[in-house]
């Protein structure tokens, strides 16, 4: 038996060879597509991961020149801080010092002259109010107001003295 092809043979033919054509191009278009799919899965990994790295490697650096450029400042204020505060307190402490030696000096000064008060007085007692006086070269004895009735000399022109001879 011989065989001859009609129309619809031919037809039918051409239409499951165009199926399965298609079917292979869907199959293999299919694959590319899987394959492309991965490979750009793959780049968009590959891509985000060195994107982090980067990101994290200058998050770093970004961290490391914010602490050198908040140390800076610090030091440089804590500096001037300790040179103002070392400054004043060794002002102070010299003034300190200084006012109280004047008051231990002052308070000296007030116990000599107290003591020096007291051996006047005690002086004055103990010559009974006398004092000797020199004038151009004559020797005098002032005596208080009133232990003379007429005194014969005066001395300064109102007290009362008498006069020493030479000899």
């Amino acid at each position: 038996m011989e065989r001859t092809s009609t129309a619809n043979d031919l037809t039918e033919r051409l239409r499951r060879r165009l199926e399965s054509e298609r079917r292979e191009i869907e199959e293999l278009t299919a694959s590319e597509l899987k394959r492309l799919g991965e490979n750009s899965r793959r780049v968009a990994r590959n891509a985000l991961g060195t994107i982090e790295r980067d990101t994290e490697e200058a998050t770093g650096k970004m961290r490391e020149l914010l602490a050198k450029a908040w140390q800076r400042p610090l030091i440089v204020g804590l500096s001037l801080w300790l040179g103002f505060f070392g400054g004043s307190w060794a002002t102070m402490q010299w003034l300190s010092r200084s006012i109280q030696s004047r008051i231990e000096t002052r308070a000296e000064l007030n116990r000599d002259i107290a003591d020096a008060r007291r051996t006047l007085a005690q002086l004055e007692e103990d010559t009974w109010g006398l004092v000797f006086h020199v004038i151009e070269g004559e020797r005098f004895v002032v005596v208080p107001d009133g232990v003379l009735a007429d005194p014969p000399w005066r001395v300064d022109g109102h007290l009362p003295a008498l006069k020493l001879s030479r000899e």
